[in-house]
């Protein structure tokens, strides 16, 4: 069916009349906090979905373009981790009235950045630890908590998440990889989508290789 409308990735409710599925990337305000076009959320406030993410963090949630994020899921950063190299793991220098400097970063975990790729499908209340890299086109599912991170093109389930299997083989996925479909143009991706969407596999891998 042929739209009106050309896509548009700073619209933030592109469901006419719909508010609990956004855009994210119009509604970001934190600055290290960077989202792709046309991926979305549903829910109607995705910065609800990051904890642990403060003005003095050191760390970049970084999510690709065309993802697909259910209700519910959470992006836990850096600042969540306790000091873990002493007795105690109790935070005194966070709460009034104890007697603790805060410590030099050097004595806290920290993982690095937490990425995620490009087409991936983040399953409903799904847990995203700090530091985990995501691969493009993988799936998380739902409840799953992701400590370690995911291959492209990988489906993995449960707490910790484990991988179930690959989408496709290591071909397909090679070739989906260069491809990159989600770099192309609103036009050319519309003139791919009888491809992106088609179930026929060797099919796909013709009409991919062909365009490689």
């Amino acid at each position: 069916m042929k739209s009106e409308k050309r896509p548009d990735p700073n619209v933030i409710h592109p469901i006419e009349g719909y508010d609990k599925e956004i855009y994210v990337k119009p509604t970001i305000k934190n600055p290290n906090i960077l989202v792709g076009d046309f991926t979305y959320i549903a829910d109607s406030d995705f910065e609800s979905h990051v904890t642990h993410f403060y003005p003095w963090s050191r760390d970049t949630l970084i999510i690709g373009k065309f993802c697909q994020i259910a209700a519910g899921v959470e992006f836990v950063m850096n600042d969540a981790n306790h000091q873990m190299n002493a007795v105690t793991t109790f935070p005194f220098y966070t709460l009034a009235g104890w007697e603790m400097n805060t410590p030099d970063p050097s004595e806290m975990p920290f993982k690095g950045n937490t990425v995620i790729g490009n087409d991936v499908w983040i399953g409903q209340n799904a847990v995203i630890l700090p530091g985990v890299h995501v691969g493009d086109g993988a799936v998380i599912g739902a409840n799953s908590v992701v400590g370690s991170d995911v291959a492209p093109y990988t489906i993995v389930i449960g707490n910790p998440a484990k991988v179930l299997r690959k989408r496709f083989d290591d071909e397909l996925i090679g070739s989906l990889l260069k491809f990159r479909w989600w770099d192309k143009s609103v036009e050319e991706i519309n003139s791919l989508i009888p491809i992106l969407t088609c179930s026929d596999l060797e099919k796909v891998r013709e009409e991919i290789e062909a365009r490689l």
